[in-house]
């Protein structure tokens, strides 16, 4: 039997190795390809190897002496999908409430001996209020930019969009304990009541098509059911609290 062989040049220096010529490596290996590893040490060698080569970045793959290009373009020689970083996506939001949903049930647990309770639910909209919380105070410029663009409040009062991820954050922390109930139940309330208003007016009554921020001013997913999803959990949570 032939062996498969491939070509591939990466850059492998002291303070840097390049992460997509190791995951171009691994690929090759893993389709049962023998790699030539070439190592591009210095700067110089690497501008040197994208001048002869007429390319603009590394690593590069050559199978049969035909270069196939970069590691997007090695996974696309393999029918492997390539991220789009325009392309919408729920993925942030999936990972965001099913760690949550995990976390508020193992908590739960230990606290009433069942892995299903109403204090588990409790804390499964709390924890995850928190989360999010903390995907926006990442950047919270970013999130404010983005929020301003359907929020009817920050619209009108634009310190609204900074102030909101800190809101949320510590309802949700004080939501998850049940300490001091007389500022977290009228908060949630408040900041619930408004985002679900404002989403729903820009989504199903003006129909418009904008990026949500409430994973983050950098996410794509899209505005809608999640957030609005997120608005309305912070108001049942509230009232919930206020009659129980």
């Amino acid at each position: 039997m032939s062996t498969k062989t491939a070509t591939l040049y990466r850059m492998v220096m002291d303070k840097h190795v390049c992460p997509y010529g190791l995951r171009s490596k691994h690929l090759l290996e893993s389709h049962g390809y023998t790699v030539e590893d070439h190592h591009l040490t210095t700067r110089e060698e690497t501008d040197a190897f994208k001048a002869k080569h007429d390319v603009k970045t590394t690593p590069q793959t050559f199978i049969d002496g035909k270069r196939i290009g970069g590691n997007d373009d090695l996974r696309r020689f393999f029918g492997k999908s390539v991220a789009d970083p325009d392309a919408t996506s729920y993925k942030p939001v999936i990972a965001i409430f099913s760690v949550a949903a995990l976390l508020a049930l193992s908590i739960g647990y230990a606290l009433t001996g069942a892995f299903v309770s109403l204090r588990a639910a409790e804390l499964f909209i709390a924890i995850s209020m928190c989360f999010l919380a903390v995907q926006k105070l990442q950047d919270v410029r970013s999130f404010a930019t983005m929020f301003l663009g359907y929020d009817l409040l920050a619209q009108r009062w634009v310190p609204y969009a900074t102030i909101y991820p800190f809101a949320e954050a510590l309802a949700g922390i004080l939501m998850a304990g049940r300490i001091l109930d007389i500022v977290s139940i009228p908060v949630a309330l408040f900041i619930g009541g408004v985002g679900a208003v404002s989403v729903f007016y820009a989504v199903y009554v003006q129909k418009r098509e904008l990026k949500c921020a409430c994973v983050g001013g950098g996410s794509n997913v899209p505005l809608g059911f999640v957030s609005l999803t997120e608005n309305v959990m912070m108001v049942a949570m509230a009232l919930w609290m206020l009659f129980n």
